[in-house]
């Protein structure tokens, strides 16, 4: 099974909450030896965005992301995993599940048009 694992911003934490997070970069070796990593991808700040909709014909493109939170999505992880279990411990194993929030979702395909 495919997951997105997006990595969230959250400032609802506590110092102890980031102190208590296992090394930024321990997880990617982490996950590497498992055999569940398959791409990341780290986005630019959300004020770097545009939001693109066509509303009565007409292009409307606003700046920044869809949503105006507190919380940002800095990124996205694609991992392979037997099931939840294995997915939810690759998150528990990211310090972002400690200094932000991690959503997972399974892949419901990847590619073209198919």
């Amino acid at each position: 099974m495919r997951f997105a694992m997006f990595i969230i911003s959250d400032p609802d934490h506590t110092a102890t909450d980031a102190a208590n997070a296992p090394a930024f970069e321990d997880w990617h070796p982490y996950a590497i030896a498992r055999g569940a990593y398959v791409e990341g991808i780290r986005f630019q700040e959300p004020d770097a965005a545009r939001t693109v909709r066509v509303r009565g014909g007409e292009t409307v493109i606003a700046p920044g992301t869809f949503t105006d939170s507190v919380e940002k999505i800095l990124g996205v992880a694609i991992i392979e995993c037997a099931g939840w279990d294995e997915a939810v411990d690759l998150a528990v194993h990211n310090n972002m599940a400690h200094e932000g929030r991690i959503e997972l979702r399974e892949i419901h395909s990847m590619g073209g048009p198919e």
